[in-house]
């Protein structure tokens, strides 16, 4: 998986770093937890903290164009975003973990 930052933008009434990436793969479509894996041991933060928006593919590419939020604390995370937003981004330390040794290889 290879991450290109599009655009990085600071939103300072919201606390929080918006991207907009192209990521290109190989084989099979990764899942929203790999992505944000990778993401958050790319841009050094902690997964509790990164938010995937949307994320759209083309058929036939190996592309995914999409939208990231990194928070800068937890309780405007919570408090911004939406609840199911909130639940399909939920991400445990160990997953974290996994992620970073996959993009170690």
């Amino acid at each position: 998986m290879d991450f290109e930052f599009i655009k990085e933008e600071e939103n300072k009434l919201l606390n929080r770093t918006e991207l907009d990436f192209v990521l290109t793969y190989d084989g099979a479509t990764p899942s929203r937890k790999e992505i944000l894996g990778k993401l958050c041991a790319l841009r050094n933060v902690s997964p509790e903290l990164c938010v995937l928006g949307s994320m759209k593919t083309e058929f036939g590419k190996q592309e995914i164009a999409g939208q990231a939020r990194v928070y800068q604390d937890a309780e405007v995370l919570k408090s911004t975003e939406l609840n199911h937003v909130i639940e399909n981004s939920t991400f445990t330390a160990e997953a974290a973990v996994a992620a970073e040794e996959g993009a170690e290889e």
